[in-house]
């Protein structure tokens, strides 16, 4: 996959991850010690600045993106069908950005 169809492929399930409802039974849950809002709202912020950049992602937010890759593969297989779908998203972007040759952001 090239960047340009990285950097579609991520936009379009942005998109689709911003009009898709928060799941209501994670609202305020923990799951393996993690809150359900802070996993989303973290990465979801790192994604919109990556889009926002046309592709170019800081360290700082590289690492949180990075860090909660790893909390998303723990977290997702003891959701219900429609919490895993919500994160699964979040997390399919992540890697997307994660693997891709992203510029970095010229100081």
């Amino acid at each position: 996959m090239d960047f340009a169809d990285r950097l579609a492929a991520v936009a379009a399930r942005y998109e689709a991850h911003c009009d898709a409802p928060f799941p209501s039974r994670w609202r305020g849950a923990d799951v393996a010690g993690f809150d359900m809002i802070m996993l989303d709202s973290f990465p979801s912020g790192c994604i919109s600045v990556w889009l926002a950049q046309a592709g170019a992602l800081d360290d700082w937010r590289w690492n949180i993106l990075a860090d909660y890759e790893q909390r998303l593969l723990r977290v997702i297989p003891e959701l219900d069908d429609e919490g895993r779908e919500y994160y699964q998203r979040i997390l399919d972007m992540a890697v997307l950005i994660l693997e891709a040759d992203s510029p970095r952001p010229s100081a």
